[in-house]
């Protein structure tokens, strides 16, 4: 620990004083050699912000076979080199632009060209001024991009709705996410972890409009830079920002039969002063049903286990944020910014419960348990903050790729978790008397203070050097109880002992990084990254007799080599990862829940972290009208943490928990592709195959699937006000340890219409229209029992929505530093909800 800490320390001193050398322009591809050199700036031409990854092409005075091609930097600059004298054309394009072609005159020594500007599609329409529309997915060098603003069926919809149709995410009936067929994925807001997703993911999802995200980046291969958490990538959901002088900002509402919200954001800026806010409430209403019968096999007989419930699921809550911004030079930005929110839900169950035929209860147990029905009352109770600070430090054109920023965040979430069930000796909880009832309370706390710095120094022949460090510090807690009482044998409520205690646990994350960016020649660059991690561990229940504490030290090596191809916009890239995958308090919590009889869950506080290794090939090029990103891959977890079953003997049911019990290999392809055949038209689809593999040696199982998920978007412009949207995409189901899930489809049609001069635009989308509802299925079978559940879930919704935006877009927007914990492995969600 003494070492680590010494090269924090070492990271945190030395990186902001570290010399610059000459920068260097980005790779270029040559068929042929000179001296000349050919540099410029590609930006738009309404905001002059850069066009990051504009293509540069040089072609000769006639015909059109490439003499040189490059793509832009992140800064929106280029540099043609090696080239031969004389007169030629230079076509400079990017998706939503007017391509621009340029006479060009190349000479012995280099010649600068300047700015070059692109014109966007669009038109400028009343006061509010369109600066071009983006194309729906783009494919950068390092992820893709979703403009999920760009949609217009997302309008009044969450932030699961947008994931839903972003290229290789899936989001099941439950509300889970998966990247390329796997759960072990982290995602962010603006970069930055947020207390927000701490706790059931899927709900939490729930809670962000789609109104206020603005796209979806998808990060299959992040580098040493990101925290090293997450075997299938990263999710980082953008939030819509303006830093505009003057005032401007957006109101929107919509209603429908799922769920209703109203949101607003208001963004002010003054000189070097800015201030961004915006505030949301939402309601929502999944009612679901759900069926199980399991078969346990037991010494002298079967035991039967037939079990059905109605569930109506009521939710509301709200969400703010604010941000202050402070440049007082084009060289120095600081941030301070707050967000929270709110989420309450309430779901009533009625649920039918009969067992029969079990040798080793006695009679007065087995009339108690064979045939009863519950009325039960569930609720979910969800606070959360974050504050940030940061400040970034840039050093001018003439060292554009040099920075270092300095950043805090600290993060709380506060969830509260109940239940109370009333149980009747009948089939109906209108019939029978009542004989038994239950309450339990949960109360989780988790506390999470990080600092972390980060330097890019850069050198000569497209060389930099990223460094940084960082400090996580959680503290989380799990207060339960249990409070039962049989009003045969007692008058009031006892305490459970044996299923209420007190659980804290502390984790503290050390971090440093390195990586070393390089080409070699004019057609390949590659990144050499490499990042240190030491964790410490300690946790204890009530008595000195639950106390444990683990840490472990580990080195992720990351590494990427990527071809430009002889046609601008190709590239091929290969690159290894080792992930590693914290377990969050979601798998470490012991809390027992029983609300549902004869199946109870709980989680597992000594988990130890996963170890992924990850490989990838993928190929991408996109032009004006068409794109096309391919990538397989190969992960392979060696203490897979899974969840699995066991059947408790005395007390006739099953338990489900996780355990690092498992090998986990999955072998991909994953296809996505763009056209837009008219100006008037985009189509896009994503294709994902992989197949699973799972064995655990210590259940000696194993379980294996091939599964497939299918999406199709378009979109269609009719005249100046008038948009039609539709998606729809189907999954073939998945695979667990012990258990596998059926697949589902979705799809969702939407129309749109623009008024008040652009200003304001109304909505109608109808989803899943052809039925009320959909069943899901799932079977799970062990040595000891063997289950299969049906899940209906109510998913027939109409929306419709309102917006209306004020103010005029200006180019006042700085790119700043975030914090971005990716370390822990998320929760998921197990109750209903539909999607």
């Amino acid at each position: 620990m003494k070492q680590t800490l010494t090269l924090l320390l070492a990271a945190l001193l030395t990186v902001p004083v570290a010399q610059a050398q000459v920068p260097a322009a980005p790779t270029t591809t040559t068929a042929s050699q000179g001296t000349g050199r050919l540099t410029g700036t590609v930006v738009d031409a309404a905001t002059q912000k850069p066009v990051e990854y504009a293509t540069v092409t040089l072609l000769p005075g006639t015909g059109t076979t490439p003499v040189a091609g490059s793509t832009c930097d992140a800064q929106g600059k280029f540099e043609l080199k090696d080239l031969p004298a004389g007169s030629f054309r230079l076509q400079v394009s990017f998706v939503g632009y007017t391509s621009r072609t340029e006479t060009v005159t190349v000479g012995a020594q280099a010649t600068a060209l300047g700015v070059l500007a692109l014109t966007a599609s669009a038109q400028k329409l009343g006061e509010v001024t369109v600066t071009g529309q983006r194309a729906l997915v783009e494919t950068k060098p390092d992820r893709l991009v979703y403009n999920a603003e760009q949609d217009a069926t997302n309008t009044g919809g969450t932030a699961s709705d947008i994931l839903r149709k972003t290229p290789m995410v899936n989001v099941d009936n439950d509300g889970n996410v998966q990247l390329r067929g796997t759960s072990n994925v982290r995602i962010l807001i603006n970069n930055k972890p947020s207390a927000l997703l701490s706790g059931n993911l899927a709900e939490a999802l729930k809670q962000i409009p789609a109104d206020q995200i603005k796209a979806i980046e998808v990060v299959t291969a992040p580098s040493a830079k990101y925290d090293a958490e997450g075997s299938g990538g990263v999710i980082n959901i953008v939030l819509k920002k303006n830093s505009l002088q003057g005032t401007n900002g957006s109101l929107g509402a919509s209603t429908g039969n799922r769920n209703q919200s109203i949101n607003g954001a208001l963004n002010v800026r003054r000189g070097k002063f800015g201030v961004n806010t915006r505030l949301s409430g939402f309601s929502s209403r999944y009612p679901y049903k759900s069926s199980t019968t399991r078969t346990d096999f037991i010494p002298g007989g079967e035991g039967q286990l037939e079990q059905h419930s109605t569930t109506r699921n009521v939710g509301g809550g709200g969400y703010g944020q604010v941000e202050f911004t402070y440049d007082p030079s084009p060289l120095h930005s600081f941030t301070l910014s707050g967000n929270g929110n709110s989420y309450k839900s309430r779901s009533p169950q009625d649920l039918f419960n009969q067992y029969d035929f079990n040798p080793y209860f006695g009679p007065d147990t087995l009339k108690l348990d064979s045939l009863y029905s519950r009325d039960i009352l569930q609720r979910y109770e969800n606070q959360n903050y974050d504050l940030n600070a940061g400040y970034t430090r840039t050093f001018g054109e003439a060292q554009p790729r040099r920075e270092w920023s300095v950043l805090a965040q600290h993060t709380r979430s506060r969830n509260n978790q109940n239940y109370r069930l009333d149980q009747y000796h009948s089939a109906d909880v209108l019939t029978g008397p009542l004989e038994y009832r239950e309450r339990s309370l949960n109360l989780a706390r988790n506390l999470e203070t990080t600092l972390q710095t980060d330097y890019t120094h850069p050198f000569r022949d497209s060389t930099t050097l990223e460094s940084g460090a960082k400090l996580i510090r959680r503290s989380v807690s799990s207060d339960y109880s249990l409070d039962t009482v049989l009003l045969s044998k007692q008058s009031d409520f006892t305490r459970s002992p044996l299923r209420s205690n007190a659980f804290d646990y502390q984790q503290n994350v050390l971090a440093a990084y390195s990586t070393y960016n390089f080409t070699k020649g004019k057609k390949y660059a590659f990144s050499l990254g490499t990042r240190l991690e030491r964790t410490d561990i300690e946790g204890k229940f009530q008595g000195e007799a639950g106390r444990f504490s683990n840490n472990y030290l580990n080195i992720l090596p990351n590494v990427s080599a990527t071809r430009t191809l002889k046609k601008p916009g190709q590239t091929l890239r290969l690159s290894y990862s080792r992930r590693i995958q914290r377990p969050q308090i979601y798998y470490l919590n012991p809390y027992v829940n029983q609300s549902t009889p004869n199946s109870i869950s709980y989680g597992n506080p000594n988990l130890s972290p996963e170890i992924t290794d990850a490989f990838e090939l993928s190929y991408g090029t996109f032009g004006e009208k068409s794109s096309l990103n391919a990538s397989t891959y190969v992960r392979r977890t060696g203490n897979s943490i899974e969840e699995y079953n066991r059947y408790n003997d005395s007390l006739a049911r099953t338990e489900s928990t996780y355990g690092n019990i498992a090998t986990n290999t999955t072998y991909g392809l994953n296809l996505y592709g763009s056209l837009k055949p008219v100006p008037a038209l985009n189509v896009s689809s994503n294709v994902s195959l992989d197949y699973t593999r799972l064995y655990s040696a210590a259940l000696k199982q194993t379980n294996n699937r091939l599964n497939a998920f299918v999406n199709l978007n378009s979109s269609l412009k009719l005249g100046k006000v008038y948009s039609l949207q539709a998606y729809g995409g189907f999954w073939t189901g998945g695979v667990q340890l012990q258990s596998r899930y059926s697949g589902g489809y979705y799809y969702t049609a939407g129309v749109k219409r623009t008024l008040m001069k652009e200003k304001a635009d109304l909505t109608f989308n109808a989803s899943n229209f052809l039925a009320p509802g959909r069943e899901f299925r799932g079977s799970t079978e062990t040595a000891q029992f063997r289950s299969t559940s049906n899940f209906y879930s109510y998913q027939r919704a109409v929306r419709l929505s309102f917006n209306y935006r004020f103010g005029k877009l200006d180019n006042s927007q700085r790119q700043r530093r975030s914090i971005q914990n990716d370390d822990s492995k998320q929760g998921s969600s197990k109750g209903g909800g539909g999607q």
